[in-house]
């Protein structure tokens, strides 16, 4: 598989296959309100950010994408509110015609049939080269590590800083980052933050609430709160910051 990674911008007929992918994201995932800010204006806005790979046995066919946005914020530290403050931060700076000074990996996907090959870490240093290109001295990411949710109690302070004998982060995720030169710098509490009606939860997850409190749900990271009372759910999910450096 020899695979061609270029931005939406030098390939924008790969646009209209963008998010048909297969892939493994959760369903209630697509339904933070925030993705509303960046994923419809890609084409238009982000084509430069977005990344599209595919290689030479299907040319044409989409086989990953990686998306990252350009941003502003006040000072060093990272903001607690991670992949949705990225892109209300993005918004805003676009909205008012202030020049972004950071750029934020969001999300990269490998399209499902074609995972273990190491594609995602490959798509990792296409987005790092990409942001360099465009002028960034570090890409930081909200990583989504991808075995938290198989400990969805644990705490992601606890988990995210978990490492093996080696050294090297435990989750496997988070693991292809620092091999790639990245640092993990701290947890970010309140990341993506999806709410819904009880029965917008039924169609998301594809089984109802039976009790109110914390509970746990498929590909949740931490458990969703419940309030059967109230007629609503809301999950806060914590991603762990990953800072970049790069050189230009």
């Amino acid at each position: 598989m020899a695979l061609r990674v270029t931005t939406l911008a030098e390939r924008p007929e790969l646009a209209a296959d963008l998010w048909k992918m297969d892939n493994i994201w959760p369903e209630f995932m697509m339904h933070d309100p925030l993705a509303d800010l960046y994923y419809p204006f890609c084409e238009r806005q982000y084509a430069d950010y977005v990344l599209v790979a595919d290689d030479d046995t299907e040319p044409g066919r989409l086989i990953a994408r990686g998306c990252s946005m350009p941003f502003t914020m006040s000072g060093d530290d990272l903001p607690d509110d991670g992949w949705d403050g990225v892109i209300r931060r993005g918004w805003l700076a676009r909205e008012r015609g202030v020049a972004p000074d950071r750029i934020s990996a969001l999300e990269i996907t490998v399209r499902q049939d074609l995972l273990g090959r190491g594609l995602s870490g490959m798509m990792l240093a296409a987005m790092r080269a990409n942001a360099a290109r465009l002028g960034f001295g570090k890409l930081v990411a909200p990583v989504r590590p991808n075995r938290k949710h198989l400990e969805p109690l644990t705490p992601m302070a606890e988990y995210a800083f978990r490492t093996r004998d080696d050294g090297l982060p435990y989750d496997p995720w988070l693991r292809v980052h620092v091999r790639a030169g990245g640092r993990i710098v701290k947890v970010a509490p309140r990341s993506m933050t999806v709410s819904g009606t009880l029965a917008e939860w039924q169609g998301w997850r594809g089984a109802a609430f039976e009790r109110s409190g914390a509970v746990a749900v498929d590909g949740a990271l931490v458990p969703v709160h419940v309030d059967l009372d109230h007629d609503h759910a809301v999950y806060v999910e914590p991603n762990v910051w990953v800072a970049h450096p790069l050189t230009t």
